[in-house]
């Protein structure tokens, strides 16, 4: 005769918030989850190292391949400017009316080869290192900071080869190129928040990266780096005149072209550049940080 054993009883298994009273009494959080924006911050300055670090790696290693290393760290850019230089200034003819044309034009372009590069690089900062995103828990914002560093080191680079053609056509150091390092300063903070937007939308959507290339390519062509946004600007309508006067990339450029050419002088800058160029820095920079944090749990997964 067999016997019946008795089944034992189902185990209970606690509701969501039982789950979640057992997980604070032990003090186990969710893995990957996004912190509070203080706690956020204090963990990016806690890999401060790992940020400049990994800048200045992927500086020495982005010509490692080619015969003349980082001497292309200023050629590109000045390389860049012989070509505008020849098609603007002298086919197309918008050296004139503008004094110093050279040193004008080779500002523009390698201040604004700045903010393009950290925008390409920070589209794919995300997308474009997923295996060290999933591999390693660190803040992700790290990396589209890292990669505005990187192009900042490379611009300081570039900025020997500009001082060195403004001395040649004559301009003579003044006290005013002081005001070169706020300029660069609000430059990268708006580079980085700009950076950290597109970085988002691109851990989402990498398409993103294909498009970027011809809405900077516009936006290059509408900030003054080859011409003068005050001489073409005169029998505009008053609301195209806004528009380019406040364009955040003229507004850099114009801060260093009137910081280190003497012809423009810091005296003669428009009293609006500079408090629109840090209202662009700190609603770009604290914007895009917000925006890029509360995707934190996001990246690297899917």
């Amino acid at each position: 005769m067999s016997q019946v054993l008795d089944a034992p009883p189902p185990m209970q298994v606690p509701d969501d918030g039982g789950l979640a009273a057992l997980a604070a009494r032990h003090g186990l959080t969710v893995s990957g989850a996004r912190p509070s924006v203080p706690a956020y911050v204090r963990q990016l300055w806690d890999r401060r190292h790992f940020i400049t670090a990994f800048a200045t790696a992927k500086l020495t290693s982005q010509y490692s391949q080619a015969k003349l290393g980082q001497l292309w760290q200023v050629m590109t850019p000045l390389l860049n400017a012989a070509v505008y230089y020849f098609i603007f200034g002298v086919l197309l003819g918008t050296k004139r009316g503008v004094s110093d044309f050279i040193p004008f034009l080779v500002t523009g372009v390698f201040v604004w080869t700045f903010t393009q590069s950290s925008i390409m690089a920070g589209t794919r900062a995300i997308s474009g290192n997923l295996g060290l995103v999933r591999a390693l828990h660190f803040p992700r914002a790290a990396l589209p900071i890292s990669f505005c560093l990187q192009q900042l080191q490379q611009l300081l680079f570039s900025m020997l080869a500009l001082i060195a053609i403004i001395l040649c056509v004559g301009v003579p150091v003044s006290a005013s190129w002081l005001l070169a390092l706020p300029a660069l300063a609000l430059q990268f903070v708006f580079n980085a928040g700009l950076s950290m937007v597109l970085a988002r939308m691109g851990a989402k959507t990498p398409d993103i990266a294909q498009l970027m290339p011809f809405l900077l390519r516009t936006w290059m062509y509408v900030s003054g780096v080859m011409w003068s946004i005050d001489q073409h600007t005169k029998d505009q309508p008053r609301v195209m005149s806004v528009l380019l006067e406040y364009n955040p990339a003229a507004l850099y450029i114009d801060l260093m072209r009137f910081a280190l050419i003497d012809s423009f002088g810091a005296d003669k800058l428009p009293p609006h550049v500079w408090l629109a160029a840090l209202a662009w820095a700190v609603a770009t920079g604290i914007g895009g940080f917000i925006y890029f944090w509360k995707a934190e749990e996001t990246y690297g997964r899917g």
